[in-house]
């Protein structure tokens, strides 16, 4: 059986994932002043003959919820707040459960990202993938999402501008998941959203708080890549994440 910690190394195979037991900004984003997005929600009706048609206000506030991001993610789908709508081939806006109590922030899509129009889908997302394994969960159980929308060329680090002119789709988004706790991956994505020009190792190893909602901090997949010898140290943040999830619901 593979250990967690090796899950992080190779992509486990059929039987491996079956066997795991669960284990036990420099730039900061300004406040807007944007209203939050209008929550429309279709009518539904009822199969039944004879029933009137379910009022929204009859909907459960998830189904509201849930549309009102689809629509979101619809008009950011063609942004042009800043120069990265030119060289994107298309938003890249957040994938995974709209009600999940765990969402994960990186800083900005990737190449393979950009091109699929999903968060963490290249090299770093199979790493992310086999980390949420460790920890006993999949990407149907978590939200993922980037606090910027298209890749910058190159990948380089987002520049102010940049961010300041996405946080208008960030905030709504995060208004919407109601997350209750935030894993932010690698320097950039925790410096961005918590403020802070701090090194990621100050950042590591505490709790944050954003508008209310505990906040975690650990390496981005991709450094983890590059640097296979913080992978404990990855895993130790991940088991204290974890630890605090299942807390959720105790």
């Amino acid at each position: 059986m593979q250990t967690p910690v090796s899950l992080f190394t190779s992509a486990p195979s059929i039987s491996d994932q079956l066997s795991v037991v669960q284990a036990a900004p420099a730039v900061p984003v300004l406040s807007s002043s944007v209203q939050a997005v209008e929550k429309t929600v279709p009518v539904v009706e009822d199969k039944c003959v004879g029933s009137p048609p379910a009022s929204k206000a009859e909907l459960p506030v998830e189904v509201v919820a849930s549309s009102a991001l689809a629509s979101l993610a619809e008009r950011a789908a063609t942004c042009r707040l800043c120069g990265l709508s030119e060289s994107r081939t298309q938003v890249v806006f957040g994938a995974g459960n709209p009600n999940a109590d765990l969402v994960f922030i990186g800083e900005a899509p990737g190449h393979d990202e950009d091109l699929k129009g999903e968060p963490f889908v290249g090299q770093a997302g199979q790493l992310l993938d086999r980390m949420l394994t460790a920890m006993g969960m999949d990407r149907d159980q978590v939200y993922i999402m980037n606090t910027i929308k298209c890749r910058p060329p190159n990948n380089r680090d987002p520049r102010p501008d940049e961010v300041q002119a996405c946080n208008l789709w960030f905030e709504q988004q995060l208004d919407l998941l109601r997350p209750k706790m935030i894993c932010l991956l690698g320097r950039v994505a925790a410096q961005t959203v918590l403020g802070s020009d701090a090194p990621l190792g100050s950042l590591r190893g505490r709790w944050h708080d954003y508008r209310g909602v505990p906040v975690w901090v650990t390496y981005h997949p991709a450094f983890l890549l590059r640097s296979p010898a913080q992978k404990q140290k990855g895993w130790q943040d991940l088991q204290e994440l974890l630890a605090e999830y299942r807390s959720l619901n105790d």
